[in-house]
């Protein structure tokens, strides 16, 4: 793999690395899109801190966003999440080496 797979991995990882991100995610899966509001009735946070792990997806490039004031409405961005799936399904794939202990 390429240093540059390794670079996109870790940005997906991060955004991963947290509980209410992959709620937010598992949630966005399960439907076209979603506006804010719908999402706060399911998650129980702040929408400032549910905001927050907005920007942090969108960074990663795993969630797009639209502003239709007042609300905006996210949707999963298919080629990142595709591109993000198949990393990690190629890098769990490869066997480990054998144990040294």
């Amino acid at each position: 793999m390429t240093e540059d797979k390794y670079l996109e991995m870790a940005r997906f990882a991060k955004a991963l690395s947290h509980p209410i991100r992959l709620q937010i995610l598992d949630v966005l899966s399960k439907s076209a899109c979603c506006y804010t509001g719908d999402i706060t009735e399911e998650l129980p946070i702040a929408r400032s801190t549910l905001s927050q792990h907005f920007k942090e997806l969108k960074e990663a490039g795993l969630i797009q966003g639209e502003y239709n004031p007042p609300k905006i409405k996210y949707c999963l961005q298919s080629h990142n999440w595709e591109k993000a799936r198949k990393l990690f399904q190629n890098f769990f794939e490869v066997p480990p080496a054998d144990s040294c202990c």
